[in-house]
């Protein structure tokens, strides 16, 4: 199962360095289920992995152009500040027991387990729907505009998500930035990374306290084949279109999903 784990790893750094999202959002299904870690500190285990694994993916993008720094503060600022409300205030205010009916416990974990899944879905919608809007043909960087309370207001909502979650919350970014922003595609994904990498940090840091709990060795060898992931899909990039690889991520994502909620709700 570790194995079959770091190979998750590797190609989750894969798929954020080839399409710059769906990626982050495996990573905490792969450390419940292949390395069996608690999910709320499987939460702050991938916060660390998909931070550190989006810097190095967005250090390339950087060497190479592709990030807008304005468009960065514009959605980064209200983001980062969700991430740090989220994980101080919203994620201690949910209760260990939820619910309890007879047999039927709704855990923390179990809820949060949940929730991810959804998202997964959600996410997956994201990643197979087409989006004529998002080919990079019809961009240009003079054209990059956008409405500075809406863009603010979905970045709040990615904050969340990573704060929440743990998960990077590209398949929301990335729209955002090419459709809300105007951004050419490898523009949004290289800025996208750079949000992930900042919000990811914040989230991270909030639960440094939990430390003693930490594997520090375990996330550095996953870090460092999601790393290496992100890397070779960044070096493939320009040979592969990260569009049509997207909705095969997405359904790989969409079975993921279906198959926590089916395990959690059925096969307990």
């Amino acid at each position: 199962m570790e194995i079959a784990g770091f190979i998750g790893a590797f190609l989750m750094g894969l798929s954020l360095g080839l399409v710059g999202s769906g990626g982050s959002i495996l990573t905490v299904p792969i450390l419940v289920y292949l390395f069996y870690i608690d999910t709320l500190i499987a939460t702050t285990y991938s916060l660390f992995i998909v931070g550190i694994t989006s810097l190095v993916g967005a250090t390339v993008r950087a060497g190479a152009g592709n990030i807008h720094w304005p468009t960065t503060l514009v959605f980064g600022i209200p983001s980062l500040t969700a991430v740090y409300l989220t994980r101080s205030f919203v994620l201690p205010l949910i209760p260990p027991v939820i619910y309890q009916l007879g047999d039927l416990v709704l855990t923390k974990s179990l809820f949060l387990l949940l929730l991810f899944a959804i998202l997964m879905l959600v996410a997956s919608f994201f990643m197979i729907r087409d989006q004529e809007e998002t080919t990079e043909e019809d961009k240009t960087v003079g054209s990059i505009s956008y409405n500075l309370f809406s863009l603010s207001i979905k970045g709040m909502l990615a904050g969340c998500v990573t704060g929440l979650l743990g998960a990077g919350g590209g398949f929301l970014i990335i729209p955002a930035l090419v459709l809300m922003a105007n951004l050419p595609m490898k523009k949004a994904v290289g800025t996208s990374l750079v949000i992930i990498t900042a919000n990811s940090f914040m989230g991270f840091w909030r639960d440094y306290q939990l430390h003693e709990l930490i594997d520090w060795r375990f996330l550095v060898y996953f870090s460092t084949i999601a790393i290496t992931g992100i890397l070779t899909g960044s070096s493939l990039a320009h040979k592969i279109s990260g569009e049509r690889l997207k909705p095969i991520f997405g359904y790989f994502i969409l079975l993921m999903g279906v198959f926590i909620i089916f395990k959690e709700l059925f096969l307990r």
